[in-house]
């Protein structure tokens, strides 16, 4: 597969959605994770990322302008026991609860679909990083409808084992900005993953869409220490 510059990606599409990249730092000794969303509407766009435990969530940036929670008030990134999740949607709480009965990650997505907002019937992205000893190994799942058809889920899970230094994965929710909005199509693109937590992290923020951008997260996880920082980026303030 093809190896692209994330940042070419991010400036050739004005509306990605929302998004997740996984993989591992240029000088291999950081997990990484971004998760970033973006809006068109005044409900999408009136949000943050906070804190919260060892995760964040999503929170209305004004509670006056608040429409409609059910899409987009959720926990985006938890962390339970050697596995961080990431996702688009309340499916986070779906995968602790399957990981704790037993179930695998995908397996435990197995309940949940795209999103009911036809149209669009948003895909439903996820993570996973699951850690051990000073090593990790992801997944990246995709529950989408079929082209636009929303009478059938298609269920797509990728596994990533020995993540290459300088390398990630990047799966989002749409193909382009339009109407409808056109799900992801393919496998997660691979990436190149360069530069601190902070260059990173800018790097990413400065080539979403302006307009369009909401929120972005990143976690770099020590793999040797399993301490992690992060930054959250905020239109709103």
């Amino acid at each position: 597969m093809k190896t692209y510059e994330l940042k070419n990606l991010l400036i050739s599409n004005a509306y990605p959605g929302r998004g997740i990249v996984i993989g591992r730092s240029e000088d291999g000794k950081n997990a990484v994770i971004a998760y970033f969303i973006m809006g068109r509407s005044v409900n999408s766009r009136n949000r943050v990322f906070v804190e919260d435990g060892e995760g964040i969530r999503t929170e209305a940036f004004d509670p006056a302008k608040l429409s409609d929670p059910s899409l987009i008030i959720y926990a985006p990134v938890r962390v339970f026991g050697e596995h961080t999740r990431v996702t688009n949607g309340d499916q986070t709480d779906t995968i602790y609860d399957g990981l704790r009965a037993g179930k695998s990650f995908e397996a435990s997505l197995r309940s949940r679909k795209y999103e009911p907002d036809e149209p669009n019937f948003t895909p439903r992205i996820s993570g996973i990083l699951n850690f051990k000893d000073d090593t990790f190994t992801y997944e990246m799942n995709i529950l989408k409808s079929n082209n636009g058809d929303g009478s059938c889920c298609n269920r797509y899970n990728f596994f990533y084992d020995n993540p290459k230094i300088g390398e990630g994965r990047f799966i989002h929710t749409y193909m382009k900005d339009d109407n409808p909005l056109p799900s992801f199509e393919g496998e997660p693109e691979v990436v190149k993953l360069s530069g601190n937590i902070d260059e990173f992290g800018d790097m990413l923020w400065e080539n979403l869409n302006f307009d369009n951008k909401v929120s972005l997260f990143v976690r770099y996880t020590d793999l040797e220490t399993g301490k992690w920082e992060q930054r959250i980026y905020n239109k709103n303030k």
